[in-house]
């Protein structure tokens, strides 16, 4: 299995990075960890073959984690000329939220149609939920964004990962890494916590409980990244592949 962080951005793209965009690959399928507002420029400067990704899985309904979505699916219809499926998967209010924020960039879009099925699933918390040879499990983390958000647990090829979404700390974190060959963990505060986010002390604090083989942070904030060459952990940079 392989991942490829697309995106490793805050909200704001500090630091000039993307939005939260995440391909991973298998040995016969590909999906997208959530799928921020730049996710579409992100895919296009790697060159990715977006025809191939079967399922895009959404963490929460933040813009800078799906607002890429309509951008997806237009260029999917219009430029790729698409003909497989897509399904996108998140938590409950994915389908009225997804539709809303289409019907507001390009009225009427949704009505028309599209050349491919297009499935939109909500995922059910502590509920494993398998497509193709993709498992996952979401699990309720501490993060306000108008609907549950999740941190996922995957499980493909004999391999499992997590990936927290954002939140600050949480014990359904620890249930989410446990066992895991790899914890993609969200740390936005180098000193200071702000609500809803992980700040790098307390994460510091928790580490002994994530049972995972390695950890990687992510969403990085200013003062994460004024920092980052003295971090105490591996950290994502925009086109950075891991293989599992």
């Amino acid at each position: 299995m392989r991942l490829t962080f697309l995106g490793t951005g805050d909200a704001f793209g500090s630091g000039g990075r993307f939005h939260t965009c995440i391909l991973v690959e298998g040995e016969s399928s590909a999906f997208l960890v959530d799928c921020g507002a730049s996710a579409v420029t992100a895919l296009q400067q790697r060159a990715v073959d977006t025809n191939a990704i079967g399922t895009v899985f959404l963490s929460h309904l933040h813009g800078d984690h799906f607002g890429g979505l309509p951008y997806v699916i237009m260029d999917a219809h219009f430029l790729r000329r698409r003909t497989a499926p897509l399904v996108v998967a998140g938590p409950p209010g994915t389908r009225a939220r997804m539709l809303a924020m289409m019907e507001a960039l390009y009225p009427g879009a949704w009505a028309a149609g599209w050349r491919f099925p297009l499935e939109i699933a909500e995922l059910a918390p502590t509920r494993r939920w398998t497509r193709g040879e993709t498992a996952v499990t979401p699990y309720v983390v501490e993060h306000e964004s108008g609907a549950p958000a999740f941190a996922l647990r995957f499980e493909c090829g004999g391999k499992v990962f997590a990936y927290s979404g954002d939140t600050e700390w949480t014990g359904t974190l620890v249930e989410a890494a446990r066992g895991t060959d790899l914890m993609i963990c969200e740390c936005n505060s180098y000193d200071r916590k702000i609500r809803y986010h992980t700040d790098l002390p307390t994460l510091m604090a928790h580490r002994p409980e994530l049972e995972t083989k390695r950890l990687i942070v992510t969403h990085l904030g200013p003062t994460m990244l004024a920092h980052r060459g003295a971090l105490p952990f591996e950290h994502a940079e925009d086109g950075m592949v891991v293989t599992l």
